[in-house]
């Protein structure tokens, strides 16, 4: 994906983007991730895959995918994650309460930083870790 794609900020102004922005990347990593392994694991027609994706990368969903990880992660993606959790947010959220949203947008945070930040087996770690035990 690096070759396609060029990452070209410093860790240190990563670290000062809007938790928002991290959860706006993590949203498309982590929703590419989603729709790659049902490409690979199924036979499924795009409708389909449609359905079969939203199931995955709904706020709910994610919720409980960041309450699956919470235990593994380090200190630094601990503070990444609650930083994610208290961004200011207006949107209002339509198929979640307000603490399902805030904990998608704090796990789509995480895994935005940690692609934004080039730590891809990191990434991929916590990545395979859900797919594996959902």
């Amino acid at each position: 994906m690096e070759e396609i794609i060029e990452l070209n900020r410093p860790e240190d102004e990563i670290n000062l983007l809007s938790p928002l922005t991290w959860a706006y990347i993590g949203d498309c990593v982590y929703e590419l991730y989603i729709r790659t392994n049902l490409v690979n694991k199924t036979n499924l027609k795009p409708h389909k895959l449609h359905i079969e994706t939203i199931k995955y990368v709904k706020a709910k969903n994610q919720a409980k995918l960041l309450e699956k990880i919470q235990d593994k992660l380090t200190e630094e993606e601990k503070n990444i994650v609650r930083r994610g959790r208290n961004a200011e947010n207006h949107h209002l959220p339509k198929n979640a309460n307000v603490q399902e949203y805030m904990h998608a947008t704090a796990f789509e945070a995480l895994i935005g930083y940690l692609y934004l930040t080039k730590k891809h087996s990191r990434l991929k770690e916590i990545l395979d870790f859900l797919s594996n035990n959902t």
